[in-house]
């Protein structure tokens, strides 16, 4: 079992507890500990010792929060992320090629990063290439290639980058071949063109019963061949001849070719009879020399399929290496679901958060780095599995510690502190002091979140980096009052910490889209409308964001800015 010490899980809870209103929520320290090494099959374990540190963090004040994390900091990982894998079988260095291979139904998402980015680590790993071959047979009538794919798929492929071997291949320009070795093996007896419909070969092959059009010879097939050409769509397909009494029932004359007549994005109504993703790779992976294959679990059939195929020309098989499913907690990845919102209008493009492409990881601000750490933390392993998305922040987070921070109010309600003298703020845009500081003159009157002022209670808070007041019990009879303390820090009180903007500058007009669409709207400081767009940034007890737009209005002589940014995470 993986050790993981009270101290590290101390540290953990106090980092997320002070980020949070002083309540350390238990996902968000899982997935620290996920960055430690902790398997899932381990959390069983560990969860009592968890749950205990949590109610200990959560009971204390904010003030003794931060005094402990400093002593604890260190225990936060800062461990590299394996970049070894398990060994390929037999492979050679200078001599392994493996291929990639994305039908263009969207974007590549979270889901399919992992498997290029494995392809590309084990590339990398034995010196040898990586093949991207865009798999744009016609698909299915659920399953259909958008056209907008192509471009996206190559995008996220850079972003990523993924080091592939020269110009990217499109199956749709191979059909041909395929046709030449469809013909080669009609002439010799392994294939057959079968007027069967769906049904009725279904039943028959349940029964282990051969249909009569197996039976014909081989110049009638090469016959119906041609005639199929011209068929109506759904009339005929042609089978691999296996053996009709194969224990596994799917394996039995499966389809190896079928007829549509939906236009194809690339090659238009050139063809009308395509090939099966099996027929096409047990050709294909013999052609273009492919060593190795990383493959779905799920995909045991069509190995036996194409090494059925590449037995009859006497070739070799590329090594299969089988990966378990991976998913990650509360995302649902759809491409035909994202496709009709797309269309629709329900999504703002591919690159909608809500998508999880890497396109909209991305725009969200999440570092192509972070995603390769997170796949290889994850490695090779034949089971499935499921991992909280907490584990891909805390990644990006260590990433992006260094980018500036900025003062960012949702819902913002004015507050007057009296006796508040005439202040100037200097804020540094980052705790380590190298980043620099912005200055603003303050006055009796600031901005706060309606949140923070709604919860206010009597007692003392901080404006962060500015100064300390006090706010006595709201009454029914008259308002909250609130009165000035002092400008230092001053460990005797105890604090809380509220977010805010001085109320006398011209704050700008903030939209921030969250992940799941929903927007947030507030006010930023000043000093956001330096920010050049793709800025990622940290908005000070909020989290991590990007800035996706900027625009600049002119309004009544006034130069007027609105800023939307893209949420990543806390």
């Amino acid at each position: 079992m993986t050790e993981i010490s009270k101290d590290v899980i101390r540290a953990y809870a106090l980092e997320n507890a002070i980020k949070h209103k002083g309540k350390a929520n238990q996902g968000a320290v899982l997935a620290g500990l996920f960055a430690e090494g902790l398997e899932k099959s381990e959390i069983k374990d560990v969860m009592p010792l968890i749950q205990k540190v949590l109610k200990e963090v959560n009971a204390l004040s904010q003030k003794k929060q931060e005094e402990q994390f400093s002593k604890l900091d260190t225990k936060t990982s800062k461990r590299k992320i394996r970049k070894g894998l398990k060994k390929l079988p037999n492979a050679k260095r200078g001599q392994v090629v493996m291929r990639m291979a994305p039908f263009p139904s969207g974007p590549l998402h979270i889901g399919n990063a992992r498997t290029v980015i494995l392809n590309d680590e084990y590339v990398r790993m034995y010196g040898g290439k990586l093949l991207i071959v865009m798999d744009d047979t016609i698909g299915s009538e659920i399953k259909q290639i958008e056209p907008a794919a192509y471009k996206l798929i190559e995008e996220g492929i850079k972003w990523l980058g993924i080091n592939y071997d020269k110009k990217i291949i499109y199956k749709s320009d191979r059909t041909e071949k395929y046709y030449a070795y469809a013909e080669e093996m009609l002439k010799k007896g392994y294939l057959y063109v079968c007027n069967c419909n769906q049904e009725k070969m279904h039943k028959l092959k349940v029964k282990g019963v051969e249909c009569s059009c197996r039976q014909l010879s081989a110049s009638k097939q090469i016959e119906k061949w041609k005639e199929m050409f011209r068929a109506k769509e759904g009339a005929m397909t042609v089978r691999l001849k296996t053996n009709m009494q194969d224990p596994d029932p799917a394996f039995r004359d499966r389809v190896m070719f079928k007829i549509s007549d939906r236009p194809h994005p690339k090659t238009k109504t050139k063809f009308r009879v395509y090939p099966s993703m099996e027929f096409s790779w047990a050709i294909d992976d013999h052609l273009l020399g492919v060593t190795h294959v990383l493959r779905g679990v799920d995909h045991y059939m069509s190995t036996r399929v194409q090494n059925f195929i590449r037995k009859i020309f006497g070739w070799a098989n590329p090594e299969s290496i089988y990966n378990g499913h991976f998913a990650v907690e509360t995302v649902k990845i759809s491409k035909s679901r994202d496709a009709r919102k797309v269309k629709t209008g329900n999504y703002t493009g591919w690159n909608d958060p809500r998508t999880w492409s890497l396109q909209s990881l991305r725009d969200r601000g999440i570092q192509p780095e972070a995603i390769r750490q997170f796949v290889l933390s994850l490695g090779m392993r034949k089971t499935s599995i499921t991992v909280p998305v907490e584990a891909l922040y805390v990644l990006n987070k260590k990433i992006l510690e260094d980018v500036p921070r900025y003062f960012f109010v949702e819902n913002p309600k004015k507050i007057t502190i009296k006796g508040c003298p005439e202040l100037i703020a200097k804020i540094p845009f980052h705790p380590s002091g190298k980043l620099g500081v912005r200055k603003y003159k303050t006055t009796q009157d600031f901005l706060i979140s309606n949140w923070d002022l709604d919860m206010m209670k009597s007692g003392n808070y901080r404006l962060m980096h500015l100064l300390n007041f006090k706010s006595d019990n709201l009454q029914i009879t008259k308002p909250r009052t609130l009165s000035f303390i002092s400008e230092e820090p001053d460990n005797k009180l105890e604090t809380k910490f509220l977010q805010w903007l001085p109320a006398n500058t011209k704050n700008i007009d903030v939209k921030i889209t969250m992940p799941d669409g929903t927007v947030v709207r507030g006010l930023g400081e000043p000093e956001l409308s330096k920010l050049k767009v793709g800025t990622v940034i940290q908005f000070e007890r909020f989290g991590f964001v990007k800035l996706y737009d900027k625009n600049e209005m002119k309004l009544y002589d006034k130069n007027e800015m609105k800023l939307e940014f893209w949420f990543a995470h806390r």
